[in-house]
C-alpha cells in the first residue's frame, strides 16, 4: 500500500509540474504572438517587404511647436474720453489702420465750453492780480504799503497761477492746446486722436451715445511689437536660447513662412509641464492678427544620430513602432522613441534596444495588419 501511495503522489506532482510548465509556455507564446509576425517566402515577396539598417549620420533636429499671435499688454491701447461727452461722429471700424495723431472721433458737450470759459477768465484774473501784486510790492519798498497787504496780494497772485495751471492741464486732457485758445476759438466739440500707429480692434459706441469717463470708446493694437507666443514642453526648454530663429506658418497657408526670433523664455511651468516662449517677427504681415493659431519650427544644431527612413515608423495606439527582422521568416514589432526628422530620415533615440537588426522600411503596414488579424 505504501508503494502504491508513493507512486500516485509522484505522478500527481509530475502532472502538476507538467501543467505549470504548459501554462508558462502558453503564456509566453501569447506574448510572442502579440508582437511577432511569421511569413513564408511567398508572403514576404507579395508584401514587398524591404529592410534596412540604422545609419549613423549628422542630422539637424527640429522642434515643432504650436502657438498663436499675441500682443503684449503695453501694446493694447484703450481709448476713452477723460471728461465724458456725446459721440458726434466717427469713421472707425474694427480692422481699420490708423496713424499716430489721426482723428478717431469727434465729441461734443457743454462742459467743454465751460472749461474753456473758466480758463480764459482765469487768465484775465491772473493778469489783474499779478499787476496788483507788483504794485503793492513797489509801494512796500518805499514803505507806502504794509507787509500784510503785500502778503495778501502775493497769496491771491499765487492762487490765480495755480488755477490757470490746473485749467491748462484739464484742457490738454481733452486735446485742447491752451496756448492756442482765445475768445474767438471757444468750441463745444473736441477731437479724440490715435496715440499710436496700429489698427482698431474694437469700437464700443455709436453716434449720439453719451460716454462716461470710465467707458472705453476704442481699442487699438500697436503692430510694431506683435508677438508669436508658443507653448514649449519642459523637455525642450534646454534647447532654446534668446535670439534663436523660429519659422512659423498657419494651416490656411502652410507654404508661406514667417521668420521670428526668440526674445523671452518663460521661467514657470504650467500644470501640463509647459511654458510660454515669446518670439518677435522680423517683418510684420497685416494678415496676422491677434488670436490666430500658428505652427512653429525651431531648427537646432546638427548632431550625430541613428536614423532610418520615415516609412519604417508606424503610429499605433499613440505609440511609435518599427518591425525588425529577427530571421528569414519572423518579424517583431518593437516600440521606438522618435527624435529629430530631416529629409525623410527619422532619428531613433532608443536604437540600442533594436540590437542592430534589419528594420522593415517597406511593407511595415502590411505586417501590422497581419499581426492584428492574427490576434483577432
Amino acid at each position: 500500500m505504501k508503494k502504491i501511495f508513493l507512486t500516485i503522489s509522484i505522478l500527481t506532482l509530475l502532472g502538476c509540474g507538467q501543467k505549470e510548465e504548459n501554462k508558462t509556455v502558453e503564456s509566453t507564446s501569447n506574448v510572442v504572438e502579440s508582437s511577432i509576425v511569421k511569413l513564408n517566402a511567398a508572403q514576404i515577396t507579395n508584401a514587398e517587404i524591404q529592410t534596412a539598417k540604422l545609419v549613423e549620420k549628422e542630422i539637424s533636429a527640429t522642434i515643432r511647436l504650436n502657438g498663436k499671435i499675441d500682443v503684449p499688454p503695453q501694446n493694447l491701447i484703450s481709448v476713452s474720453v477723460p471728461l465724458g461727452g456725446y459721440l458726434k461722429s466717427t469713421e472707425m471700424l474694427p480692422g481699420k489702420i490708423v496713424r499716430k495723431g489721426q482723428v478717431l472721433a469727434v465729441l461734443e458737450d457743454q462742459q467743454y465750453v465751460r472749461l474753456q470759459q473758466d480758463y480764459l477768465l482765469a487768465k484775465v484774473k491772473l493778469k489783474v492780480v499779478e499787476g496788483e501784486y507788483l504794485r503793492q510790492k513797489e509801494l512796500n519798498a518805499s514803505k507806502a504799503a504794509s507787509d500784510k497787504i503785500v502778503q495778501a496780494a502775493e497769496g491771491e497772485y499765487k492762487n490765480a497761477k495755480i488755477n490757470v495751471k490746473a485749467l491748462e492741464e484739464n484742457l490738454e486732457l481733452i486735446g485742447i492746446q491752451p496756448k492756442k485758445l482765445d475768445e474767438t476759438k471757444i468750441s463745444k466739440r473736441i477731437t479724440i486722436t490715435s496715440p499710436i500707429n496700429g489698427y482698431v480692434s474694437k469700437v464700443n459706441a455709436n453716434i449720439g451715445k453719451y460716454l462716461t469717463p470710465s467707458e472705453v470708446l476704442f481699442e487699438l493694437v500697436n503692430v510694431a511689437d506683435i508677438h508669436l507666443n508658443v507653448s514649449v514642453f519642459e523637455k525642450d526648454l534646454a534647447a532654446l536660447v534668446i535670439g534663436q530663429k523660429v519659422i512659423t506658418y498657419n494651416n490656411s497657408n502652410p507654404t508661406k513662412k514667417y521668420e521670428t526670433e526668440i526674445i523671452l523664455i518663460g521661467h514657470s511651468l504650467s500644470a501640463d509641464k509647459n511654458t510660454e516662449v515669446h518670439c518677435h517677427f522680423k517683418n510684420y504681415d497685416k494678415s496676422l492678427v491677434p488670436g490666430m493659431y500658428m505652427n512653429a519650427e525651431v531648427e537646432l544644431k546638427n548632431k550625430r544620430a541613428h536614423t532610418i527612413h520615415e516609412n519604417a515608423i508606424l503610429r499605433y495606439a499613440n505609440q511609435d513602432y518599427v518591425f525588425i527582422q529577427v530571421n528569414k521568416t519572423n518579424f517583431e514589432m518593437l516600440p521606438v522613441k522618435v527624435g529629430a526628422k530631416e529629409n525623410g530620415l527619422v532619428e531613433i533615440e532608443n536604437y540600442a534596444e533594436l540590437n542592430d537588426f534589419p528594420i522593415v522600411v517597406n511593407g511595415a503596414y502590411s505586417l501590422l495588419m497581419k499581426l492584428k488579424n492574427t490576434e483577432e
